[in-house]
C-alpha cells in the first residue's frame, strides 16, 4: 500500500508538471491493469477512511457496546462496498 500510494503521488506529480506529462499520465491510466491497481489502492484507502471515521465516533462515546459495535462494523462494510462499487464505476 505504501509503495502504491507513492506511485500515485509520482503519477500526480508527472500529470501536474506539464501538458506532456498530463498526456503521459492519461496514457498510463488507459491501461486496464493500471485501472485495476488504481481501483484496488483507492478501495483500500476508502475502507480505511470509513473505518477511521467509525473509530472517531466510538472515541466520542457512541457505539461502544457489543451490539452497537457489531452494528457499526456492519455499517462500515456496507458503506465501504457501496463507495467501492461507485469508485469502480467512476474509474471504468
Amino acid at each position: 500500500m505504501f509503495i502504491a500510494v507513492a506511485g500515485l503521488l509520482w503519477l500526480l506529480n508527472v500529470s501536474l508538471d506539464s501538458e506532456r506529462g498530463f498526456e503521459q499520465a492519461q496514457a498510463v491510466l488507459q491501461n486496464p491493469l493500471a485501472k485495476l491497481v488504481l481501483w484496488g489502492v483507492l478501495s483500500a484507502l476508502l475502507y480505511h477512511l470509513i473505518a477511521g471515521v467509525r473509530h472517531l465516533v466510538m472515541d466520542a462515546g457512541v457505539g461502544e457496546g457489543l451490539e452497537s459495535g457489531k452494528r457499526g462494523s456492519q455499517v462500515v462494510i456496507v458503506l465501504s462496498v457501496i463507495v467501492i462499487v461507485l469508485l469502480g464505476v467512476w474509474i471504468w
